[in-house]
């Protein structure tokens, strides 16, 4: 049987590092988008390219070129991003277009072509790495413009769930709580762990909800 193609953005993130190793356990080949290449992950089934993402012909032009290295497309896992505190009065449009460009503008640049390959194949998963405060944005309160971007990625993925219509493509938003990092550890060094959410359990969702159709999966449900 022939590999499944994934795409994992975001690669040598901690979350990115865990997507592409459940992948790689079950024998996909992984081609991992970063910035700038800097992977510590040496496997025959493991490839990783350079790439900007706020680059929408660059990115275009990768894509383009994965397709035609393998001829598929089947999963795409979008974890680049970013975070900011801030209220409405302490947010200004520049802290909101920044938070736009590494939530949503980065989504969208590369699921374009990919959704486009896909539309052709007629399958495939798209894994959006969403939040609470997008999903519910009573919750957004003191972190307005990560809020506002991220809310983004759900009408994204009811717009894609529209145009698919008749295919077997699968468009998912993946709403954890507080992911347990070294980062956010560093940064809320009070907290209780033990309830945050480990990035190798997040990867193995996605894993399972490969081809379901399930559009929001709120990890919490999942433990």
């Amino acid at each position: 049987m022939e590999n499944k193609v994934a795409i994992v953005s975001g690669a040598n993130g901690n979350l990115g590092r865990a997507v592409v190793q459940y992948f790689l356990a079950q024998k996909w080949l992984v081609i991992g988008m970063e910035h700038r290449l800097c992977s510590s992950i040496i496997e025959e089934n493991y490839q990783e390219i350079e790439v900007n993402l706020l680059d929408e012909n660059a990115t275009y032009n990768c894509v383009n070129k994965i397709f035609t290295d393998y001829g598929r497309i089947d999963a795409l896992v979008h974890t680049v991003g970013g975070f900011a505190m801030g209220n409405i009065a302490d947010t200004s449009t520049q802290d909101i277009f920044k938070q736009y460009q590494l939530n949503f503008e980065t989504t969208y640049n590369l699921v374009r072509p990919i959704l486009d390959k896909m539309q052709n194949q007629k399958n495939g998963d798209l894994f959006f790495i969403g939040s609470l405060a997008g999903k519910d944005t009573s919750k957004g309160k003191g972190v307005t413009a990560y809020s506002l971007s991220k809310s983004l990625l759900f009408q994204l993925a009811k717009l894609i769930e529209a145009e698919s219509i008749g295919t077997a493509i699968q468009t998912h938003v993946v709403v954890p709580s507080i992911i347990d990092t070294p980062q956010n550890r560093a940064a809320m060094p009070n907290a209780d762990f033990s309830k945050w959410e480990k990035p190798e359990l997040i990867a193995k969702v996605i894993g399972q909800y490969f081809g379901k159709e399930k559009q929001v999966i709120i990890i919490q449900d999942e433990m």
